[in-house]
């Protein structure tokens, strides 16, 4: 069906808590899964965008402006909504799995690993578009 919806594939949630949210497919089942019939994917997104920040600031309110808070979930393809982005995702791919969903500290562990990732990519400069909250 979908094979565009590849791993480092840029998406819009569509539907439920995070619907608005731009977040990156870490892996795709096309075909499903034995406990979820239907084609998913294993996202790492963000819920909160980091804020605005001007030159006139200094260190500190500049770092808890670059604030990232994540979130990772398994979405149904139909609820997701490609964009013509990609990102390179080798250290978030380490930290998220299948069975990071079966344990609460397991999900917790791959959360922060997510958001150091996030967080170093930001303040690198690196996928701008990425995180910036979508206006529409």
């Amino acid at each position: 069906m979908a094979k565009f919806l590849r791993g480092g594939k840029v998406v819009i949630v569509l539907q439920g808590r995070y619907a608005g949210k731009k977040a990156v497919i870490v892996k795709s089942f096309d075909e499903g899964t034995k406990e979820r019939p239907y084609p998913h994917a294993v996202v790492a997104g963000i819920e909160t965008y980091p804020l605005k920040v001007t030159k006139s600031m200094n260190k500190k309110k500049v770092a808890a402006r670059s604030h990232v808070k994540p979130f990772i979930k398994v979405i149904n393809f139909s609820h997701l909504m490609p964009t013509r982005y990609t990102l390179e995702l080798e250290d978030i791919k380490g930290a998220l799995s299948a069975e990071t969903f079966q344990e609460p500290t397991q999900r917790i562990a791959a959360k922060k690993a997510v958001r150091a990732s996030l967080q170093k990519r930001y303040t690198a400069g690196k996928n701008k578009w990425f995180f910036t909250k979508l206006r529409f």
